[in-house]
């Protein structure tokens, strides 16, 4: 039952974190936010604690969610949180009407200086920022707390491959070979083993190796080689050897200051393997057909959960910061495109007219739209192969 539970869990966590960024951030610099709301469309569950500003809500289309923050504008992203700032015809009949309420929970006005519009750019990009930025931290925060809870997952220094023609096949390395020490400082994993490699292009390195029942010395130069640091994204000039471990892992505990540096270079890895990916579909080496939708989320949260809580936990993790990738993206509907057009707004010294902003934002619905289509009929097409 619980692994059935997982793409709840998954999904419902990504989401809340990313909406608590912003609905913190606009409570923090004033803006009056009406509702909270996993997933979008009509409400299915919908909570108020009397005298309270915000409705708790839970929509019934369960594939994201939004903070609603009082807004003269963006009437068309309002048709899918709940409705504008306004009262409603009849509202006076509804059970979850507050006389002593602002619209649109009651009749009172909301003030000028609680809408979204009167704060300062500075603010308006801070609220929009948080999200990505909460998304980005709990990526941190559970990536750090696996490597503390689990430790570093390595393959051994085993050689299962040997690529002919490298450095390794011409020293004379052979498969199954088990190095124990480079330059006489021991190598405890595969990763160990790669950082001396990397760190010592064009220099010859000694290594000791266990063979069978014997031990070896074998001398090897890493050819160099240029690639982009998966941190910065800079061309790094780098050693290798032409070699690969084996399929199996051993566990290495780590402190936990060894847990935060682990964790914030899954984190940034995990972030650049997302924005590469999008730079693929952008110059088309890359399928769209190679992209999942909530089908696939939901069938990946429970392959993790029957895999353990260190995979679900992966998961989400990994989930967390394509969120806030994504939502980096320059869209009108996503909270890129939402930066860019405060940012403009800012440099121009006054707002787009209303018909630019709808206009704009009715472009951004129908592009998310459309990749919505794409990835549901991928997540269909998958089952429907998986089922037949």
């Amino acid at each position: 039952m619980l692994v059935w539970l997982a793409p709840l869990v998954v999904l419902g966590l990504v989401v809340f974190v990313h909406e608590l960024g912003h609905f913190l951030a606009a409570k923090a610099v004033g803006v009056y936010a009406p509702r909270f709301s996993l997933g979008w469309g009509s409400p299915v569950f919908r909570w108020r604690r009397k005298g309270a500003e915000t409705e708790y809500v839970i929509s019934w289309l369960p594939i994201g969610g939004y903070v609603r923050m009082a807004s003269r504008l963006d009437e068309s992203a309002a048709i899918l949180e709940g409705g504008p700032e306004k009262v409603a015809a009849g509202a006076e009949r509804d059970p979850h009407w507050d006389p002593d309420a602002m619209v649109p929970h009651g009749p009172r006005p909301v003030p000028s200086d609680r809408w979204f519009e009167s704060k300062p750019t500075w603010a308006r990009v801070v609220i929009l920022l948080a999200g990505v930025t909460m998304n980005a931290l709990l990526t941190l925060v559970v990536a750090t707390g696996v490597y503390a809870t689990y430790g570093r997952r390595d393959p051994p220094a085993v050689m299962d491959s040997v690529v002919a023609g490298k450095p390794a096949e011409r020293a004379g390395f052979q498969r199954g070979d088990s190095i124990t020490a480079i330059n006489g400082v021991g190598v405890g994993s595969w990763s160990d083993l790669l950082a001396r490699v990397s760190a010592s292009p064009g220099q010859l390195l000694r290594f000791d190796v266990v063979r069978g029942a014997g031990r070896v010395t074998l001398v090897v130069t890493p050819e160099p080689q240029v690639v982009a640091n998966v941190l910065t994204g800079k061309a790094e000039r780098v050693g290798r050897i032409g070699a690969g471990p084996v399929n199996r892992f051993i566990r290495h505990p780590v402190s936990l200051g060894e847990s935060v540096r682990s964790g914030w270079r899954a984190t940034w890895q995990m972030g650049g393997a997302v924005i590469g990916v999008l730079g693929g579909l952008v110059q088309g080496t890359v399928s769209v057909k190679t992209l999942g939708g909530p089908i696939a989320i939901v069938g990946a949260s429970v392959d993790a959960a029957k895999s353990g809580v260190e995979s679900l936990f992966a998961l989400i993790a990994f989930l967390s910061i394509n969120l806030a990738v994504l939502n980096l993206l320059p869209i009108p509907i996503l909270d890129g495109g939402q930066i860019l057009i405060t940012m403009a707004e800012g440099v121009k010294g006054r707002p787009f007219s209303d018909r630019t902003r709808d206009g704009l934002m009715k472009i951004g619905i129908a592009l998310i739209a459309a990749l919505f289509l794409v990835v549901m009929f991928n997540d269909l097409k998958a089952l429907a192969l998986r089922i037949f």
